[in-house]
């Protein structure tokens, strides 16, 4: 089963939206079924076969979540990052000021879910493979 180390070796090498996909093969060959990235602190709990978790523990310090979801604003700075315009933190505070709670990550259908506080889906996105 995959470790914390792992993970973050592989998320390492992520500079921009740009090298994501790559980031998504690498971790699905450790072993990861699906994770969930948390927007407020930037902790993960990665999911695996037979119940296995890993959780890499938050990356900085908290930021509160818009309650308000501004879905237009998101779609397009979410293109931006994954042209590679933007680095990691901007994209996350960005996230935080459009009211996106978190993301889920699904290796089955290779789908990229993002959530609002509610719990409620604002997009759903095909990896590129």
């Amino acid at each position: 089963m995959f470790t914390t180390e792992e993970i973050k070796a592989a998320h390492s090498k992520v500079k921009s939206g740009a090298d994501f996909p790559a980031y998504i093969r690498e971790i699905k060959a450790l072993g990861v079924t699906h994770y969930e990235a948390y927007v407020n602190d930037g902790h993960t709990d990665y999911h695996g076969a037979n119940g296995h978790t890993a959780t890499v523990p938050a990356k900085y310090e908290p930021m509160s979540v818009a309650d308000t979801v501004n879905a237009e604003t998101f779609r397009q700075e979410l293109l931006a990052h994954q042209q590679g315009k933007t680095d990691y933190l901007t994209f996350i505070r960005m996230c935080a000021d459009t009211g996106i709670e978190k993301w889920e990550i699904r290796m089955d259908g290779m789908t990229c879910t993002y959530f609002d506080k509610a719990g409620n889906e604002i997009l759903v996105e095909q990896i590129p493979q």
